[in-house]
């Protein structure tokens, strides 16, 4: 049983990984004068690399969570290839790039995906959970708007980052496994916060271009499969 299910199912994992892999080296910000892509293609690779792993979830899921989980994936699938085909390579805004509507509309489906993430979250609230633990919670949903305002003085950036900041706390505080889905959820922040790093005064160059993506990368497999995990464990034997 467990060798057919390898086949049939680890696949999708196996195509989103190497669909990041390859986003990386041929998105035109990383090739450097190399083969480059751009366009629609570069939109659609990146768009499958969290696409196969809604992909993944839908297969290996079902039920509420599950689908909540795939909606979730799909609406970071969608900012992704809104964020490829902005005006900022790789999505990462330089002066003026909060102004670009397709760049908006990348943010504000992301914005719905972490809405998305905090309910099923929360319909997998932990039973119990310790008072370090709450405070970590607490000091997450904090920390997320808290740094990103920091970081770019944007009013409007840092009322997205609230929805930030309550779905890496939810993530945290939900019965899915901490060292999967929290410090995924975690990395999430870390990617957004060195995108938003180049909003304002604080130069990280060359590590938003050089992190961004694998940190944001990571953080989608580490939830995708953490909560996959979970769910699969709670279905019937066949």
């Amino acid at each position: 049983m467990v060798k057919p299910a390898l086949i049939e199912h680890r696949p999708w994992l196996l195509a989103s990984v190497t669909m990041s892999i390859a986003y990386y080296f041929l998105s035109d910000n990383q090739a450097d004068g190399g083969f480059a892509i751009g366009g629609v293609w570069l939109m659609l690779l990146k768009g499958a690399c969290v696409g196969f792993l809604a992909l993944y979830a839908w297969r290996r899921t079902s039920g509420t969570d599950g689908v909540i989980l795939v909606l979730v994936l799909v609406l970071s699938a969608l900012g992704d290839m809104a964020l490829a085909m902005s005006s900022q390579e790789d999505g990462v805004p330089s002066t003026g790039a909060a102004l670009d509507p397709i760049f908006l509309a990348g943010g504000a489906l992301f914005a719905a995906s972490h809405i998305a993430a905090v309910v099923l979250y929360l319909r997998n609230r932990r039973s119990s959970t310790t008072a370090s633990q709450k405070m970590l919670g607490a000091a997450l949903l904090i920390a997320a708007p808290a740094g990103t305002y920091v970081l770019t003085k944007d009013p409007m950036i840092t009322l997205y980052a609230v929805l930030l900041g309550a779905m890496t706390a939810t993530a945290w505080t939900s019965r899915f496994p901490r060292y999967r889905v929290g410090i995924g959820a975690i990395l999430f922040m870390v990617s957004d916060w060195l995108i938003f790093s180049d909003f304002g005064a604080f130069d990280l160059a060359p590590l938003p271009d050089l992190l961004i993506w694998p940190v944001y990368f990571a953080a989608q497999l580490l939830i995708a499969t953490g909560v996959v995990q979970t769910l699969r464990g709670e279905l019937p034997a066949k």
